[in-house]
């Protein structure tokens, strides 16, 4: 039985220690309903996604700038929780997970017959010290927002406690993306190395390319596949010709001009996934020529949001309006959509005094199709207003070291936008440890602590509209669209997760026809 948010929520206001029992592994809930027939066992997968040699990443606590990276590591490690189709969190290696009646206890339960790929079962010890680790790293507190490492014990040998320092019945929720298991004491020099629990056991890597083996025990259930192959391609176009040749058989978020070139082929299936990437321009809010909340208000303005989708997505898209989040089930639909109104844009800038004559640079990186396009067409967009846009291109590590979180101006990227709450956590409250924008106000914090410690629904989605509204007026967040998730596969594959972001890429129920 698998447990909604709404759910958690009714449950830890009314019943407190009742037990929400998750189902392990949320395959049922994250697999596409496609008409394959009966899956069989068997078979390698070749799947394309996109890295750079200069970004690679192994440490699975680490930030995984290339997806190629994250692909592997999803599929060797387990998180506590995942992204579910009908359910927005659901067990992975957690097998329950249970509130106390103020919302600052959790208590995880680890599935039953949880193993790492070498056979020791899983312990609470063990989880216990990846999330310990997880904390300690310079993102934890974004990753585990309101819970210090010393608030995470065991209790037994299955069950693991994390005190939050403040009510929060989204807890589980924030649990989903990264909090991937290892074995206790693992060393770092061997963290690259590490035996997960997850789908598929490490064969080999070797510079952004992997090979994964079936794991025969896993304790989500029945995995398809023998292997898979992933390959790190450094850009879309690379990785569609290869797709197109037949020398893969998916192409993992391939972007919308592959998708437009695949759609005239017959051999060849596009797989979208609605709300999949984010692609935010984002305002330094704390200094800077965007300080003042009448410029960021104008940037809203002089955008052209239809354009944006129709041109930097080719359609691949919907508008979006500033808000963060946007396949919530409680997203605030009924807040007014933005549109482009350059008179008033002019006029707030000049209230503001906003200074004309410099251009000002907006970074960006060519990390996913289409991100470096949208601050060029933006750019563009901008000179109507008499506002000089300059475009400039970092290769992404450097953006990473010098621009994220520290810019006045540049573009990123989300993959992960099934919750409102995950973002205000992660990104937008005084204290969130990835605070994009230094944006630091009052009402937001207090709107979004008003949301996590509510348990009564109704109350919750009425708190909910109070946080977006402030979002909408005040962040630093302009979110012009929201790009499908797409991938390409051959005909003979079946099964692709059809959730996005984290859900994507949980690939143990794909399976190949003959």
């Amino acid at each position: 039985m698998n447990f909604n948010r709404r759910q958690v929520l009714w449950a830890g206001g009314g019943i407190g220690a009742a037990a929400l029992l998750a189902a392990c592994g949320g395959g049922d809930n994250a697999t596409s309903s496609d008409p394959g027939g009966k899956p069989r066992k068997g078979g390698t997968l070749r799947i394309g996604a996109l890295g750079r040699s200069s970004a690679i990443t192994r440490d699975p606590h680490g930030n995984q700038g290339n997806e190629s990276d994250y692909l592997v590591i999803a599929l060797v490690y387990d998180t506590l929780t995942a992204p579910g189709l009908k359910d927005n969190t659901v067990g992975r290696l957690a097998a329950s997970f249970t509130p106390s009646k103020d919302l600052k206890t959790w208590r995880f339960k680890i599935a039953k017959g949880a193993t790492f790929h070498d056979g020791t079962p899983v312990t609470a010890d063990d989880v216990v010290w990846s999330l310990r680790r997880l904390r300690n790293t310079p993102a934890g507190a974004a990753r585990l927002p309101g819970i210090t490492a010393d608030h995470i014990t065991a209790e037994g040998k299955d069950t693991v406690v994390l005190v939050s320092d403040y009510a929060n019945a989204e807890l589980p929720m924030l649990t989903r993306l990264s909090t991937f298991i290892m074995k206790k004491d693992t060393p770092e020099k061997e963290i690259a190395k590490a035996p997960g629990t997850g789908p598929f056991k490490l064969d080999w890597y070797r510079g952004g390319n992997a090979r994964l083996l079936r794991n025969e025990h896993w304790h989500g259930g029945t995995v398809h596949l023998d292997a898979i192959e992933v390959t790190m391609f450094e850009s879309p176009q690379a990785m569609a010709n290869a797709m197109m040749s037949g020398q893969i058989d998916v192409a993992s978020n391939a972007g919308a001009v592959a998708a437009r070139t695949a759609d005239a082929r017959k051999d060849i299936t596009v797989v979208r996934r609605p709300n999949d990437m984010a692609m935010p321009i984002v305002m330094r809010t704390s200094g800077g020529p965007f300080a003042d909340p009448r410029v960021r208000a104008a940037m809203k303005l002089i955008v052209d949001r239809e354009a944006m989708v129709k041109q930097v997505l080719s359609g691949y898209g919907t508008v979006a309006n500033d808000i963060l989040g946007t396949g919530d089930p409680d997203y605030a639909k009924s807040i007014p959509q933005c549109h482009r109104d350059l008179a008033k844009a002019k006029k707030l800038l000049k209230e503001a005094k906003f200074d004309f004559s410099k251009t000002y640079e907006l970074a960006t990186t060519e990390d996913i199709a289409g991100l470096a396009e949208s601050a060029t067409l933006f750019a563009s967009q901008a000179r109507e207003a008499g506002v000089k846009v300059k475009v400039v291109k970092q290769e992404s590590g450097t953006f990473y070291q010098k621009t994220w979180l520290k810019g006045d101006f540049y573009t990123n990227y989300w993959g992960t936008n099934d919750s409102v709450v995950f973002f205000a956590s992660k990104t937008m409250t005084t204290s969130a440890g990835q605070n994009e924008a230094d944006w630091s106000d009052k009402d937001f914090d207090a709107a979004y602590h008003k949301v996590i410690a509510t348990a009564d629904p109704k109350a919750r989605t009425a708190a909910l509209k109070d946080l977006q509204q402030i979002e909408y007026e005040k962040s630093g967040y302009l979110l012009w669209g929201m790009a499908d998730g797409i991938d390409l596969a051959a005909p003979k594959v079946h099964g692709l997760p059809k959730l996005p972001g984290y859900g994507r890429v949980q690939l143990e129920n794909v399976w190949l026809a003959q």
